[in-house]
């Protein structure tokens, strides 16, 4: 006899939300590691975007004033390193506390699902089922379950297990965490083509400001700092570094990359691919996928529902896909920053 109905490894916003919406129907173990000795701290902006509020307004929850940080900012400064130009866009994001998000959200689980403090560490199948392992403070545990949830992000161990065949794109995120000094802060999207193909940030959070990015593995620290150095020669001020942060980031770039599971295991938000390959946005899609995977056990074959409920996101993340050029092509991203469409102007400019 099996243990529970479904083993869900990673308590993140995916495995957190599938808990919620599911656990008063199916029996659920989530295996969740954050917090254990030796894990790391997970890098993000810490901005909940306008997808992710409307996710939220969906499951009937409002976020509590504990969980957010100063200073709300309504714009994002966007900075190309290599041509010098400088833009300013309006953005409707909200600056929160990424840890304190997580755990809120943990919260929310009902107490019929069993929270389970460790790391998973292999998963196997078995007559009508799959074995799970995993270490709890140094002690092997096991369990099993009729199905698995793979939410273990973007090194996820579930689509390692199962679905090796299927390869990502992967980058390396980094970030810093600085002293904030008596600078204006801002929230800052950065384009540097000579350190990274993709895009980093950098935003305030109380008497903090943070700078992350995403780069290829080969070199990403030093790349890191290379840009570090272009960033402080356009007006960057680093304070004393108080942290610094590190973990994989998936940026699909073909709709092949993304995969929501077969033979009784599920793959939900970046463990999927689920995440937005233009702004490495995440937490909205792995909320979606949370809410398609819980309805999908209503049918007889949740597995097989999963994969064609989650249709939707992957047309909707192939048409970020063809934004990709107008953002990361040098030449491309030059002629939109150029053409000034959509970007504020200043009170000043106004007058002039």
């Amino acid at each position: 006899m099996l243990d529970y109905d479904v083993a869900v490894i990673g308590g993140g916003p995916a495995g957190a939300s599938f808990a919620r919406l599911a656990g008063k129907k199916l029996k659920i173990a989530l295996i969740d590691k954050t917090g254990m000795p030796g894990e790391r701290v997970k890098p993000c902006g810490g901005l909940l975007s306008p997808d992710a509020q409307k996710q939220l307004a969906r499951s009937g929850l409002t976020l509590p004033k504990e969980l957010l940080v100063t200073p709300q900012i309504f714009a994002v400064k966007t900075m190309d390193l290599g041509s010098g130009a400088v833009r300013y866009y309006q953005r409707s994001y909200l600056n929160m506390d990424r840890a304190r998000f997580d755990s809120w959200l943990r919260s929310l689980i009902p107490e019929e699902v069993d929270m389970i403090r460790g790391r998973c560490v292999s998963i196997s199948r078995r007559d009508g089922g799959f074995d799970v392992s995993y270490r709890d403070y140094g002690e092997n545990k096991s369990l099993s379950a009729r199905y698995i949830v793979g939410a273990d992000g973007a090194d996820s161990l579930v689509r390692r297990t199962f679905f090796a065949d299927l390869r990502i794109r992967r980058y390396v995120a980094l970030q810093r965490w600085y002293v904030r000094d008596r600078a204006a802060p801002f929230y800052s999207c950065v384009f540097d083509p000579d350190t990274s193909d993709c895009c980093s940030w950098s935003v305030s959070k109380d008497e903090y400001m943070i700078y992350g990015g995403a780069f290829k593995s080969r070199g990403c620290r030093e790349a890191f700092e290379r840009q570090l150095e272009s960033a402080a020669k356009e007006g960057f001020e680093f304070g004393e570094c108080v942290r610094n942060e590190a973990c994989m980031v998936c940026r699909p770039k073909s709709v092949s990359e993304i995969y929501g599971g077969r033979d009784g295991v599920m793959l939900l938000g970046e463990a999927g691919g689920f995440i937005s390959p233009s702004s490495l946005e995440g937490i909205s899609w792995a909320m979606r996928c949370a809410e398609y995977a819980s309805m999908a056990f209503d049918t007889c074959d949740p597995v097989k529902a999963y994969s064609r409920l989650t249709r939707r996101l992957k047309l909707e993340l192939f048409f970020k896909m063809l934004k990709c050029p107008f953002m990361y092509n040098p030449l491309l991203r030059r002629l939109v920053m150029a053409s000034k469409i959509t970007s504020l102007k200043s009170i000043t400019d106004e007058r002039k």
